[in-house]
């Protein structure tokens, strides 16, 4: 398994994983369950640490597909900037999470606003990673990509002609 093989397979789970604990930290929220809510820490503990290989092989998965023809290496460059931002909030998320953690089992006065903030970063690093996902896939999957207003218009006039022909 080389690097962009590995990127490609690890690329979804600190997205998944990162919506699947917000969601898991809502419930225990909203159920008062510190158990659940550690289990959300413990799942964006290990979306932290899973996020490091995903960046660390990206450039390799760079140099594999930089060599394909039709490949927009302006694509590829969005890409890995929205990633350079993704690994810092995970990072980030990672350590507020272990500390949020910390706070829960050693029931700390801070530990009930702590979760909240580990929410909503948790949150706006789920958005973070959802962009670059996108991102990334954009650059082999041209289906995905937003179409030029040109495409858009063309695809427009024809609509319209078979729908005048009718």
């Amino acid at each position: 398994m080389n690097a962009t093989h590995l990127h490609l397979v690890l690329t979804h789970f600190p997205i998944i994983g990162t919506l699947l604990g917000s969601l898991i930290l809502i419930y225990g929220i909203f159920t008062k369950n510190t158990s659940i809510q550690k289990l959300s820490m413990l799942l964006f503990i290990a979306m932290a640490l899973v996020a490091i290989p995903v960046y660390l092989t990206g450039e390799g998965a760079e140099e594999t597909v930089e060599k394909i023809s039709g490949v927009s290496e302006q694509t590829i460059k969005v890409h890995e900037e929205m990633a350079e931002k993704a690994i810092v909030f995970m990072a980030i998320l990672g350590v507020l999470t272990f500390v949020n953690l910390f706070a829960l089992i050693r029931s700390l006065s801070f530990a009930k606003i702590l979760t909240y903030v580990t929410l909503i970063f948790s949150l706006l690093t789920f958005g973070i990673y959802a962009k670059t996902g996108n991102l990334g896939g954009q650059i082999r999957h041209t289906e995905i990509s937003n179409l030029n207003t040109a495409t858009i218009g063309s695809v427009n006039s024809n609509l319209e002609s078979e729908e005048d022909d009718d």
